[in-house]
């Protein structure tokens, strides 16, 4: 089986905010060792879900900052970059090596709908910037524009490219990548199985900030041979996948929830245009929460 060069399973963590909208160093911290203490190797700081399209780049490397001050000597942490101006990136990108990212995080440019060359070269620009390591990351149902085969062809030239979180829900497209020589993350928690099965090596998740410790577990049994014990434990989760993931308001609003719940954030606070969880939308994430045995 392929490396896991950023950890086996990653949680793309939440950026806890005060309820004033600033950003809460502290919660950051008690985040990350969360994390870690329940089956995280490796943590994703300034993506998706930690709300990097309202955070600045000032607040980029406090957190990353933090999370390295607070796990980095437990954990791989692998910083967000990716924006839809590639100048941008390639900022984020120097500002992250040098506070000591061990690896970038690189979204498709969203928004913009390159070609597949404006796509390559925007890779080209930000990953040969730097000396980290690069995992790209292919989410159309966000970004508008998926990452072609040739293009992901053309960018094993760069040596620091190594890794792909794949979104896409294209199990085959997977195995491609895997024959191409890169380590695959499975992007959507639901499809892990799928994914390993297909050669991926480990999971970039948002389920994990409540069941780090059973995806730990998923992935272990799996990897160990034990695809049964892999399945019961995938199908006990269900219900979170559905509660964090299923519903229309889900994302940094539902994980900031999810901890909220387990006592490890006081606040649920996410940054407009992201709206927290009403009382109704809690009491349904907890009904998923607990039918999965999480509460």
């Amino acid at each position: 089986m392929t490396s896991a060069p950023f950890g086996t399973l990653l949680t793309a963590m939440v950026t806890p905010f005060h309820p004033d909208g600033s950003v809460d160093l502290d919660g950051v911290q008690k985040v990350a060792r969360h994390l870690v203490d329940h089956g995280n190797d490796g943590l994703v700081v300034s993506g998706t879900t930690g709300e990097s399209a309202t955070t600045t780049g000032a607040e980029d490397a406090e957190t990353l900052a933090a999370v390295k001050d607070a796990v980095g000597d437990r954990a791989k942490i692998v910083a967000g970059v990716g924006t839809n101006d590639t100048r941008h990136s390639v900022e984020l990108a120097r500002q992250a090596e040098k506070v000591g990212a061990d690896g970038l995080l690189l979204v498709t440019p969203y928004y913009n709908k390159p070609s597949q060359a404006g796509v390559l070269e925007h890779f080209r620009q930000v990953v040969t910037a730097t000396d980290v390591p690069v995992m790209l990351y292919d989410v159309p149902g966000r970004t508008a524009t998926r990452i072609a085969h040739d293009t992901y062809a053309a960018a094993r030239q760069w040596e620091t490219v190594i890794s792909v979180k794949d979104a896409t829900g294209d199990l085959s497209g997977a195995a491609r990548l895997v024959d191409l020589g890169y380590s695959v993350y499975s992007g959507d928690d639901v499809n892990t199985l799928g994914y390993l099965a297909y050669g991926a090596v480990g999971l970039v998740s948002v389920v994990a900030h409540a069941a780090g410790d059973r995806l730990r577990a998923m992935i272990e049994a799996f990897r160990s041979g034990d695809h049964a014990e892999a399945l019961r434990l995938h199908t006990s989760l269900v219900p979170a996948f559905d509660a964090v993931m299923g519903v229309p308001n889900y994302g940094a609003t539902t994980a900031k929830a999810a901890l909220q719940l387990l006592g490890v954030l006081d606040s649920r606070a996410v940054r407009s245009p992201l709206l927290q969880l009403d009382d109704d939308e809690v009491a349904a994430l907890r009904a998923g929460l607990d039918a999965a045995g999480l509460l």
